[in-house]
């Protein structure tokens, strides 16, 4: 089954279960400011703060959920009407996956759907750093989207290859390692022995092309949800 319809089933089912197929209740998805995402991190390379990407916030009965996506915008209606969205862009994807993030959290199966902030990235990555140390030894290590902080801490202790989206980073040396583009993930990925994937790969549909056979970790908090519903491995440690 394809993974959207399967992160479609599980909304529809939780939806079902709690009876809110048969009343409005309503999900407001809107974008946040980079400030009310990462605060005021030190650093101010991050896509966030560039203004390339925006985050999109769903909030469901007091509950938060986010997706990172690079196609922005407002949304209002019920779950029904989120539930039955045509995942046909990347913008209804976001709003999916904040939504069910969103939902998630309100019913207590998932944690840490709210983006770390201010001097937590850098701990974060330091982290990433360490787990891939204890777990792996030395791997080739791919990293699938640019993470300034993570890049710069897999980097100093890894073999690393990125690649990325955002055509300002092609080309460009980043903490000792040419940041690839796309046409390149799939051979990266057959090189690594662990791809570390962004979460935004659900927003744009490439998560499910990413696929090795191999270890692979997905980041972020877009990946909340769909991490818990697929039974994917999911590091975002320092989210809320």
């Amino acid at each position: 089954m394809d993974p959207f319809e399967r992160l479609r089933q599980s909304l529809t089912q939780t939806m079902k279960s709690r009876g809110w197929d048969r009343e409005e209740v309503r999900v407001r998805a809107r974008t946040l400011t980079p400030q009310e995402v990462i605060g005021d991190p030190e650093d101010r390379d991050y896509p966030l703060i560039k203004g390339r990407e925006r985050m999109m916030a769903a909030e469901f009965r007091g509950f938060q959920g986010q997706a990172f996506t690079d196609r922005f915008g407002d949304f209002q209606g019920s779950l029904a009407d989120v539930a039955g969205l045509e995942l046909t862009s990347n913008y209804r994807r976001a709003v999916f996956l904040a939504a069910l993030n969103a939902v998630l959290r309100a019913e207590g199966l998932i944690q840490g759907t709210r983006h770390c902030r201010d001097d937590a990235p850098p701990r974060c990555a330091a982290r990433l750093a360490e787990l891939v140390a204890q777990r792996f030894g030395a791997p080739k290590v791919a990293l699938i989207g640019l993470q300034p902080r993570m890049a710069q801490a897999l980097g100093a202790r890894f073999s690393l290859r990125i690649t990325d989206l955002d055509r300002d980073n092609l080309g460009r040396e980043r903490f000792g390692v040419t940041v690839e583009g796309p046409e390149k993930t799939e051979e990266v990925l057959d090189w690594c022995d662990l791809a570390l994937i962004t979460g935004t790969t659900f927003s744009n549909a490439s998560a499910a092309d990413m696929a090795r056979g191999k270890p692979t970790i997905f980041y972020g908090v877009t990946v909340a949800g769909p991490a818990a519903v697929l039974g994917l491995e999911r590091f975002c440690p320092l989210s809320s």
